[in-house]
């Protein structure tokens, strides 16, 4: 599986987080999955980029790029040449 030093913080119940999950999974993409329920530090830090909303999935991009509830569309454009 690639290491591709991304960060999808999301939560088990979300279903566009687990579409997300999927994507990457079966790209072979690796990533750090971090739940927002179980990781206060993480739901803050969520809230912070989100302007104070616990939007889900919260994707970043080891270049600091984030998406924000990506459609399969917008993932895929991130990936483009890889």
């Amino acid at each position: 599986m690639e290491q591709a030093g991304i960060t999808v913080y999301g939560t088990t119940w979300c279903g566009d987080c687990r579409r997300a999950k999927l994507f990457l999974d079966t790209r072979k993409i690796g990533y750090d999955w971090v739940d927002i329920e179980v990781d206060a530090e993480a739901a803050l830090k969520v809230m912070e980029i989100n302007g104070g909303y616990r939007s889900v999935p919260t994707i970043v991009f080891e270049d600091g790029s984030i998406l924000v509830e990506p459609s399969n569309a917008e993932l895929a454009q991130k990936f483009v040449g890889r």
